[in-house]
């Protein structure tokens, strides 16, 4: 018997080892931790419990039969963040370069497969080279069955990736389906083809940070969510986030303690509206100043920064935040932002986190470059994501609400269930002066003034919408946190249902 428990000890430290002490130098030195260390991290100390610890892979060509290491350069199982349990996987660079092959696929796909049965969010953390080029269509076939479970488990469970390293050709799908992608500054990339490739097709020189390190795709593409200075912070980032998310489409959002009061006057918010229209205000004050202990974790806020989407807490409970951004183009809509806040809200709505939406939107931004790259149908994903939306849908409009964008931002229109204005605010087709010059179209300059006088004082208010019924209650700024969760007790127990389908189809 013990000479069975001494076979066990020696297997299990030969799998922890993984691809050795030499390896493993070499990743410290790029400042990266390992997989195992990764997961020290991320899980509750001591809650981190370890599948298929002893695979390894079944290749016989090119001599692989040679190199056999327990784990197969990943380390898969379950563990608890905050008392919450998620499953996880983690790619060991110091195993074959984290290649993946048909069983290193295989874990992977146990796991997502447990998580789902289960009800638990996935966290992926990839560190990989890419396929294992000497299994061939094996291991293509590995990448091609995670991907199915991406697809299959998308709006059943969370699924978050965290790239901490090459993510490169085929590899880049299986993030990319998850639903938030974290990336760390300088040590990790995705693209489907690398610097060489793009040199000899296009004859273009670039690096691999610009072609698809953490900054271009937080900024540029949005393929990613977050970045990060380095492993640690990532990792802790991504425990704080994993709190605010159920743990699947079945179970409700989770509650945290608060003693900040439900009903907090704050009378900050009565001057948060410049006198001047023309003149931005920070909408994240507004946000911070309404949601639990002033605690947002914002998604992109990088990319689009006209528009805000992220999650906060009311009375304790996760909610969704979309605001138009004042001081980015005006607030304006336009395609980066659409897509961005349209891929947020149908998040949401799959999990059945409540949505609150702030209003400042001048319109869509116009243009050529707007018109050519599909602004129509960019902008009609939001308004889908919207009108789709079953969940508790609650909207503030502060200033500006102005012609179609008025509609998209959660009107009453598209089943807002609670829609509340300030006084500050402005609802109406377009701006005072561009209605008028259409109206009166060939008037005196003096004519055109006093036309834009009445027509501000007729419509630049909440007045006229709330007296059609658009607008619930006009109401006091400080009082905004109050109306909320106000209004998020009374639609608890909403229930709406969409026509039978076998799903819609959003214009992608």
């Amino acid at each position: 018997m013990s000479a069975t428990i001494e076979e066990l000890a020696r297997r299990r430290e030969a799998a922890r080892i993984g691809g050795g002490e030499k390896r493993i130098a070499a990743q410290h030195a790029k400042g990266k931790l390992t997989a195992r260390e990764r997961l020290d991290v991320l899980l509750d100390e001591g809650s981190f419990e370890e599948l298929d610890m002893f695979v390894e892979h079944n290749c016989t060509d090119f001599g692989m039969q040679d190199q056999v290491i327990p784990g197969d350069g990943v380390v898969t199982g379950s563990g608890t963040i905050n008392g919450r349990l998620v499953f996880v996987f983690s790619q060991d660079f110091t195993v074959f370069g984290g290649s993946l092959s048909e069983r290193h696929a295989q874990k992977i796909c146990k796991v997502m497969d447990m998580a789902l049965k289960v009800g638990a969010p996935v966290i992926g953390l990839n560190d990989s080279g890419g396929a294992r080029i000497q299994e061939g269509v094996a291991s293509l076939g590995g990448y091609a069955e995670v991907f199915q479970r991406n697809v299959l488990a998308s709006g059943v469970v969370p699924q978050l990736s965290l790239i901490m390293g090459p993510c490169a050709g085929g590899a880049v799908y299986s993030p990319a389906m998850t639903d938030f992608i974290f990336m760390v500054k300088d040590s990790s990339y995705m693209f489907v083809t690398g610097p060489d490739v793009v040199k000899t097709v296009t004859n273009e020189v670039v690096t691999q940070e610009a072609l698809g390190g953490a900054v271009t795709h937080t900024t540029k593409t949005s393929v990613a969510d977050v970045a990060f200075e380095d492993d640690i912070e990532a990792l802790l980032a991504a425990r704080d986030f994993i709190d605010f998310l159920p743990a699947s489409n079945r179970a409700s959002v989770p509650e945290r303690p608060t003693s900040d009061a439900w009903d907090r006057q704050e009378d900050s918010l009565d001057t948060l509206i410049p006198a001047n229209a023309n003149q931005p205000y920070d909408m994240h004050e507004l946000i911070r100043k309404v949601v639990d202990e002033g605690d947002f974790f914002e998604i992109q806020p990088a990319h689009a920064a006209n528009i805000i989407c992220g999650f906060g807490r009311i009375e304790g409970r996760t909610v969704g935040f979309v605001a138009n951004q004042p001081t980015v183009l005006a607030g304006v809509l336009d395609i980066n932002s659409s897509k961005k806040a349209a891929r947020f809200v149908r998040f949401c709505d799959a999990f059945d986190i409540p949505i609150v939406t702030f209003v400042d939107v001048p319109g869509f931004l116009p243009g050529t470059a707007q018109e050519h790259n599909g602004i129509i149908k960019h902008g009609a994903k939001l308004l889908f994501a919207y009108a789709e939306a079953t969940v508790p849908k609650i909207t503030v409009i502060t200033r500006k609400a102005y012609g179609g964008a008025y509609d998209v931002m959660a009107s009453k229109h598209l089943r807002g269930d609670l829609n509340y204005a300030w006084p500050t605010a402005e609802i109406a087709v377009m701006g005072a002066k561009g209605a008028v010059e259409i109206i009166f179209r060939g008037r005196t300059p003096e004519e055109i003034a006093e036309r834009t006088a009445e027509y501000e004082a007729r419509f630049a208010n909440p007045f006229v919408a709330a007296s059609k019924g658009f607008i619930d209650e006009v109401i006091q700024p400080h009082s905004t946190r109050r109306r909320i969760a106000l209004g998020l007790r009374k639609l608890k127990g909403k229930a709406l249902e969409n026509p039978w389908k076998k799903h819609d189809n959003i214009p992608l």
